[in-house]
C-alpha cells in the first residue's frame, strides 16, 4: 500500500518541478517530465515483478500452458505501456503520434493473440469432437 504513496509522491515531485521549470527553462520541464515518467514507469514494473509468480501458479494449477500465460503477459504490458507512452505524447502535445502509436500497439497485441486464438479453435473442436 505504501507504493501507491511513493508512486503519488513521484508524481506530484515530477510535476511542481516541471511546471517551476516551464517557465525558465522549458525544455528542461520536457526532460524532467520524462524522467519522472520513467522512473515512475520502472518502479511500477518493479512491483509487477514480484507478482509474475502468481501467474505461473495460476497457470499450473488450472493446466493452461505457460506459454500463453506468458503471451497474455505480453499483451497486457503491451497495451499499459502504449498507454502509457501515448500518454507522454499527448502531454507534449503530440497527439497525433500519440495516436499511431495506440494502433500499433494494437496490431501488436492482435499477432500476440494469434496463437491464443488458435488454441481456443483447437480446444472448440476437441469439444465438438465429444458431442
Amino acid at each position: 500500500m505504501t507504493e501507491i504513496f511513493q508512486l503519488v509522491g513521484i508524481a506530484l515531485t515530477t510535476a511542481v518541478a516541471a511546471l517551476i521549470l516551464k517557465g525558465t527553462k522549458p525544455e528542461m520541464a520536457l526532460a524532467v517530465t520524462v524522467a519522472g515518467s520513467i522512473v515512475m514507469l520502472l518502479f511500477a514494473f518493479e512491483m509487477l515483478r514480484g507478482s509474475l509468480s502468481l501467474f505461473q501458479k495460476i497457470a499450473d494449477v488450472t493446466g493452461i500452458d505457460s506459454s500463453l500465460v506468458k503471451i497474455l503477459l505480453k499483451m497486457i504490458g503491451i497495451g499499459y505501456l502504449v498507454e502509457f507512452a501515448s500518454g507522454i505524447l499527448a502531454d507534449f502535445g503530440q497527439n497525433a503520434l500519440a495516436d499511431k502509436l495506440v494502433f500499433c500497439g494494437k496490431i501488436l497485441i492482435l499477432v500476440l493473440a494469434v496463437p491464443i486464438v488458435e488454441n481456443v479453435l483447437r480446444l472448440i473442436l476437441k469439444l465438438l469432437e465429444l458431442i
